[in-house]
Order: structure tokens, then C-alpha cells, then sequence
């Protein structure tokens, strides 16, 4: 049931983004957007449609706030590529758009993904006016300076560090560059249902913190070739994770750990929440 729902959340949010994108013209930039938001899991759009989905919110509303999170996530990814960040070939299976264009296609279709998400906010499809600000600022607030691009400062200065980030710090340094791009969604399904945000909050930080400790489990244990990117670079960067701290059979039992809290966060929405529960066992037993 869950690998269905998640299979026709990842086709209707490709549909979506392909018809949205296909406004832009035949340049390299257009095409490059077109590029970089194929493929994925698509986790977080289905966070903000099923989300959205608890207080009935139509489809078709709740789809422009998954298809601008795609698309700031994309921006991310890019950027993240990039020789001056984590310097990476391979996203997807597929060579990064630095490589497959030059580097600055690529931080032109970064910033042309992130300024797209915002514009997709804002259109009236997205709810009414209250809405869409509120859509836009927490959106704004998770993805800058307060949020992912806080967390990426702090791990490029991590790696020059006079000593490896301790628990609390990586914490705190994946709250921001990871888990607040999984808190969105949620919240937004909340402001698109005039919703209390509080449980969806709660477990979507439990989900976002399990999945950078899957991600750095399957860092050691992963294949290259199924996850589609390079592995082991932190390891051979000397880079503090939640393995080298815990060790990999405590990041494990610290994964499960905060899928139980998940689930528990979703008490009050009952049955109607049983994909988002089955996403929170998901995020830790892929194998990407």
C-alpha cells in the first residue's frame, strides 16, 4: 500500500514538474532545471501531499507546495554538487550538473530552482493570500540562512575544524542542513489544512534526524552503484557522522528509536496517517 502511494506521489509530482518547467524555453538553464528535478525519491513532496491529505486538502492544492519543495531540494542538490562544495560526479545514478554542463549552468540552475519554488508559492493555486505568504516565509526561513544553508555553513566549516564535531553539534548541524527541508513539507500540509502544527512538527524532526543517520549508516554499508552517488567520502574526509560517533549498531538502535517517537507523534491523526507511518520506517530501512 505504502510503495504504491509513494510510487503515484512520485509520478504525479513528475507530471506536475514537467509541465510547470516546460514554460521555460530550450536554453541550457531550462534545460538544466528540467535536468536536475528528474528523479528521486521524491520524499518530501509526499510529505507535503500526505500531510496536506490529513485535513483533506485537495490534491491539486497540496501539489504546488510538493512540487516547490522539489524544486528547492533540487537547487540544494545542485549547489551541494558543486567542485567548492562536496565536489560530487555522480547524483541519481547520473552525472551532476556541473559535470554534465559547466560550473556556472549549474549555479544558474540552482538559483533559477530555488527563485521557481517561491514563484510556485505564490501562485493562487497554492491557497488563499494568508496561505501563500505563509507558504513563502517558512519556506524562506527553512531553506536560508536560518535553516539548510545555516546547516551547509556549518559542515564546510566542520571540515577545518581543530576537532570533529561532537553528538549535540552534528545534531544541530543536520537539524538545520537536512532535517529542516523534511520539517517544511509537514508544516505545510498543517497551513494548507488552518491546521495545529504541533504533532506534525514532532514527527517530521524525528523522520528528518533518522534519515541522516540512515544516510550516514548507508555511507558504510551502502552500494555505490544502488545509491546512485559516491560513498565512504566522509569517512575518508575524517568527517565526525552519527557512525563514527555512536558506532553503526547504536546509530541503528538510535534510527529505530526515533521512528517510534514518530509514529508516536502521529497518534492523533489514527488510521488516516498510516502512510506517513509507513514513510518513518522507510527512511531508515532504503537503500538509497
Amino acid at each position: 500500500m505504502f510503495k504504491l502511494a509513494l510510487a503515484a506521489a512520485q509520478a504525479d509530482i513528475s507530471d506536475f514538474l514537467i509541465a510547470e518547467l516546460a514554460r521555460f524555453g530550450p536554453d541550457r538553464v531550462a534545460e538544466g532545471m528540467r535536468y536536475a528535478t528528474d528523479g528521486g525519491k521524491r520524499l518530501r513532496g509526499f510529505l507535503a501531499l500526505e500531510s496536506a491529505a490529513l485535513f483533506d486538502v485537495p490534491r491539486d492544492q497540496a501539489m504546488v507546495a510538493a512540487g516547490a519543495v522539489e524544486c528547492l531540494h533540487a537547487y540544494s542538490l545542485v549547489h551541494d554538487d558543486l567542485p567548492c562544495m562536496d565536489d560530487d560526479d555522480l547524483r541519481r545514478g547520473q552525472p551532476t550538473v556541473h559535470v554534465k554542463w559547466d560550473e556556472a549552468t549549474a549555479v544558474l540552475v540552482g538559483d533559477a530552482l530555488q527563485s521557481f519554488a517561491f514563484e510556485l508559492l505564490a501562485d493562487p493555486r497554492a491557497g488563499d493570500a494568508a496561505q501563500r505568504v505563509a507558504l513563502v516565509a517558512s519556506l524562506a526561513r527553512a531553506s536560508g540562512a536560518q535553516g539548510m544553508v545555516l546547516g551547509q555553513a556549518q559542515d564546510i566549516a566542520a571540515e577545518t575544524a581543530a576537532a570533529p564535531l561532537t553528538l549535540d553539534q552534528i545534531t544541530q548541524l543536520q537539524g538545520n542542513k537536512t532535517g529542516r527541508l523534511i520539517e517544511w513539507p509537514a508544516l505545510a500540509g498543517a497551513m494548507l489544512g488552518r491546521a495545529d502544527p504541533a504533532p506534525l512538527l514532532a514527527y517530521a524532526r524525528a523522520i528528518g534526524l533518522a534519515f541522516q543517520i540512515a544516510d550516514d549508516i548507508l555511507d558504510v554499508t551502502g552500494d555505490a552503484a544502488t545509491a546512485g552517488k559516491a560513498l565512504q567520502k566522509d569517512a575518508a574526509a575524517g568527517k565526525a557522522t552519527f557512525v563514527s560517533l555512536l558506532g553503526l549498531d547504536a546509530a541503528k538502535l538510535r534510527a529505530a528509536d526515533l521512528v517510534a517517537e514518530a509514529e508516536a507523534a502521529l497518534t492523533p491523526y489514527g488510521e488516516k496517517a498510516h502512510h506517513l507511518t509507513a514513510l518513518a520506517r522507510y527512511v531508515v530501512d532504503r537503500d538509497k
